[in-house]
């Protein structure tokens, strides 16, 4: 209330000081009981205070509002004051020109919607109130939009692009921009706000009326299209993860074109590749012009043009006060009738209109319809089917121009006024010249229609060949779909080629620093690029790397908004790019050109001085004084030692060495790659190739390409290898199963043969003497004991060592019964002591077992065994020298 106060109150000031003429008007009163405006001002402020007084006195919400509710006369007093709170704010609307349905009692929807209004109309009227705060302080003393002085002598510097000569030799016209400097920004009145986000587009298409082929479901489902990651309460990151999984399944659906199959299936009616007459256009005073802003109207006109079975359209684009550009306005014109849409306000309804667009039984003619297209499917999700471009028509007969203005002055005569052609479209209420322009464009283009297919079929000695090649090519132009811009790292290299400059690494490092700045903040503030900063621009402020701020706003020339306003993160950029090793421009064009790392060729027959595989384009340029040079190496011992630029230049540089005694290494190949790289990397690495049986197993050229192609044979197969694939696990689970269930049986076996075995030695221990048994049975006599240790000498032993009970455990071997004919020896009746002997001085070959014979002083007992022979036998070999003679070697008694 205080600012619609407020703004009455300004513009009534506005209108009385523009009103000033005549002493009546003077004396007359602001309005009935206030002699001025501060007056009401003063009445106005003392009425909103009392009123915040009061609802301050209100009882507070909670248990307080709750118990005072209960009482039927405060509630019947609280929805009598506010109906009347809702009708004065309505009230307040209408006059400001805004939406005002307050009074909805919808329980689901009301209170949002109410909210949406108030938050609307508080923006109109603070807009409103600053246009007329500007214009009592004498910024803006006109209340009309800034008009270009089209009838004056412009004020302007005459170039060849803004100079439209006349045959007749008299003095030329001129162009300028037409724009206004209040214009509020419509992008703040749209339903669904404007996606500048870093992602790809998505059709807006839910309804597809004509259809052959239904749409997706992806699309028909409201609910998965408006499920984005902000709508949902967890992190940032999180979001879009779920909402790839969310989106996954749809992929195809979401980037395809929604009347792909319709627009392949259009055949082309014979009556229009026959020869018409072209049909005269009514004088553009004496045609209808419609304006349409409201719903009611756009769905009168959608009925007219379903009826119809030609019509013509055109569109006017505004591209420099948003990231990615609006589409402001739409022309259609009938036999009879011409109709300007105004698309600002109709945004959200205009697929309506998709009913007669997609009907391939209406013409729809367009004039350079490639940009056309694009608009329609990014700001309507609007298609068109069974289209006609007049500029196509125009370049199959080969006319001196292709322009619209052309078309008009050869086939009607007629001079189109190109003035406004740099407007400001945004502008509203148009101006009756921009109107009158806007028909100009499409009132003529069905007798141009019919011109020039007359012409095409005389062209061509009344053959329609090459009416039905312009059928064609009108059919691709409606196939095209909208790309948004997407932000790369690389993104910044497109347009540093295409301004030729030569950079040094900082200045590069500082355009690149600043074409990342500007994409970022153009599509925060929805501006375009060429607003927030210009290329010429910033290739300025890379080219003089400023050390100061100011000099940052000297490169500037006007200094751009954004820019003025950000001038020392600017800086800072600058800064780091400074802060970059500065080579030579030559050294940087080198590395650019000549010593970019060439990709390895796959081919396991290539040699490194084979060239006839490698195309001129593709081998590095060197001069003779540049040339690396590399030291052969005879051997690979030295090859890690090469510089890593020199490994990535060429096959010509590749090093000499003798690889015949070496063996097969795998190649590790640590490449400098990108975060995006090493995932792409990964991603292709886990996809196994159906045909790595047939190859072997070295590196061998594949296309890597054919895998994702679905008209390849090999993505075919490698769909059928899939699945084969799914099988061949699910079989391998299954016998590696059955081999865990064959294994657990197999130990149990295994445990109870041991128990058993454990138990029968126990058992046929417990029959075995003791030491002292044994020597009591000696004392009675020494011929039984003579035949008790040699018939029974495993029973000899006192007790079970634990060698014999691990040896026990061991499932025993079966022993090969002994011969007959084989007699032992019978060493105890031998004498041993020849054999010792002396020790040998003349004896000068190494012995390792004499000599430990020497180091070890003590003698081992008789009863015990000696286990220094085993372990210092020596095995390398001694000629003249056998161990078979060494006494720890003898066979023991």
């Amino acid at each position: 209330m205080m600012n619609s106060s407020k703004s009455n109150a300004s513009s009534n000031s506005g209108r009385q000081d523009s009103n000033t003429d005549t002493n009546d008007e003077e004396n007359a009163e602001l309005c009935p009981g206030f002699k001025d405006a501060d007056a009401f001002v003063k009445y106005g402020l003392g009425a909103v205070l009392s009123a915040t007084r009061a609802s301050a006195g209100l009882p507070q919400s909670g248990d307080e509002f709750d118990f005072y509710r209960s009482f039927p006369g405060f509630q019947e007093f609280c929805e009598s004051q506010g109906d009347k709170l809702l009708h004065c704010m309505s009230q307040i609307m209408q006059h400001h020109g805004c939406r005002s349905h307050m009074r909805d009692r919808n329980k689901l929807t009301g209170l949002e919607e109410r909210f949406d209004l108030v938050v609307d109309s508080n923006d109109v009227i603070l807009e409103r109130v600053g246009i007329l705060l500007d214009e009592a302080d004498g910024v803006n003393r006109s209340q009309q939009p800034v008009m270009p002085a089209g009838f004056q002598p412009p004020k302007i510097v005459v170039s060849s692009w803004n100079r439209k000569g006349s045959s007749s030799g008299s003095r030329s016209e001129t162009f300028r921009l037409l724009h206004a400097k209040n214009v509020m920004r419509p992008q703040l009145k749209f339903k669904e706000k404007v996606d500048n986000s870093n992602t790809p587009f998505i059709p807006k298409i839910f309804i597809k009326p004509n259809a052959v082929k239904p749409l997706p479901s992806y699309f028909t489902n409201k609910q998965i299209r408006k499920e984005r990651p902000e709508d949902l309460d967890v992190p940032a990151a999180l979001a879009d993860f779920i909402h790839q999984q969310r989106t996954q399944e749809h992929v195809e659906d979401m980037f395809a074109h929604p009347y792909q199959y319709e627009l392949d299936h259009l055949t082309i009616a014979e009556n229009l590749l026959s020869k018409p007459e072209p049909q005269m256009y009514k004088p553009i005073t004496e045609t209808k012009c419609a304006f349409i802003d409201t719903l009611e109207d756009l769905v009168a006109l959608n009925e007219k043009l379903c009826k119809l079975s030609e019509f013509a359209v055109d569109l006017e684009h505004h591209s420099y006060r948003s990231f990615l550009g609006l589409t402001c306005l739409m022309q259609i014109s009938t036999r009879d009738e011409d109709f300007i849409i105004d698309t600002l306000e109709l945004r959200s309804e205009m697929y309506i209109l998709n009913e007669a667009f997609t009907d391939p039984a209406i013409v729809k003619v367009f004039h350079g319809a490639d940009s056309d297209i694009e608009w329609l499917q990014r700001d309507f999700g609007l298609y068109i089917v069974n289209l006609f471009d007049t500029h196509q028509a125009s370049r199959a007969l080969n006319l001196a121009r292709h322009s619209l203005d052309h078309l008009l002055k050869h086939y009607c005569s007629v001079d189109s006024d190109k003035r406004y052609q740099l407007a400001d479209w945004r502008i509203r209420p148009l101006p009756e010249e921009m109107v009158q322009y806007a028909r100009t464009d499409t009132h003529y283009l069905l007798y141009i229609y019919d011109s020039v297919r007359a012409q095409l079929l005389d062209f061509n000695h009344g053959q329609p060949g090459l009416l039905q090649s312009v059928w064609n090519k009108s059919k691709d132009i409606s196939l095209k779909k909208y790309v948004k811009p997407i932000y790369t790292e690389e993104s910044y290299l497109e347009l540093q080629r295409k301004q030729k400059r030569s950079f040094n690494t900082q200045q590069l490092t500082a355009f690149r620093l600043l074409f990342a700045w500007r994409d970022k903040l153009a599509r925060q503030e929805d501006e375009s690029t060429g607003f927030v900063l210009p290329t010429h621009m910033m290739i300025k402020i890379s080219e003089e790397l400023p050390k100061e701020p100011q000099g940052i706003i000297a490169c500037c020339n006007p200094v751009p908004p954004l820019v003025r306003q950000q001038v020392n993160e600017l800086h800072l950029l600058v800064q780091e790019a400074r802060e970059m090793p500065l080579l030579k421009a030559e050294i940087a064009a080198q590395k650019k050109k000549g010593l970019t790392p060439i990709k390895k060729p796959e081919v396991t027959l290539f040699g490194p001085h084979d060239t006839s595989r490698v195309s001129e384009s593709d081998l590095p340029h060197f001069s003779a004084d540049e040339l690396p040079v590399k030291q052969g190496a005879l051997f690979s011992d030295d090859e890690h030692k090469m510089d890593v630029d020199e490994e990535k230049t060429s096959g010509l540089m590749a090093a000499a060495k003798i690889t015949l005694f070496e063996e097969l290494e795998t190649k590790n190949d640590q490449e400098d790659v990108s975060v995006a790289q090493m995932k792409a990397r990964r991603i292709i690495e886990s996809f196994e190739n159906p045909f790595r049986m047939y190859l072997p197993s070295t590196d061998v050229h594949v296309n890597k390409n054919a895998k994702f192609d679905p008209s390849s044979k090999i993505f075919e197969i490698s769909k059928r290898w899939k699945l084969q694939s799914i099988e061949q696990q699910q079989k391998e689970l299954e016998s590696k199963r059955k081999a865990k269930e064959e294994a657990k049986e197999h130990a149990k076996k295994v445990a109870e043969e041991r128990k058993k075995a454990k138990q029968s030695y126990q058992e046929s221990l417990q029959n075995v003497a003791t030491v002292r048994q044994q020597a009591a049975e000696s004392a009675k006599g020494d011929g039984k004991k003579r035949e008790r240790a040699a018939s029974e000498v495993g029973e000899s032993t006192p007790k079970p060592s634990k060698k014999l009970m691990k040896s026990a455990e061991k499932p025993q071997k079966t022993e090969p019964p002994p011969q007959d004919s084989f007699k032992p020896f019978d060493y105890s009746q031998s004498d041993l002591k020849v054999f010792a002997g002396t020790k040998s001085k003349d004896n000068t070959h190494f012995d390792p077992n004499r000599q430990t014979h020497d180091f070890k002083k003590k003698k081992t007992p008789k009863g015990q065994k000696s286990n220094f022979g085993a372990g210092n036998r020596s095995m390398s070999y001694m000629a003249g020298k056998s161990d078979r003679g060494f006494r720890h070697n003898w066979p023991k008694r």
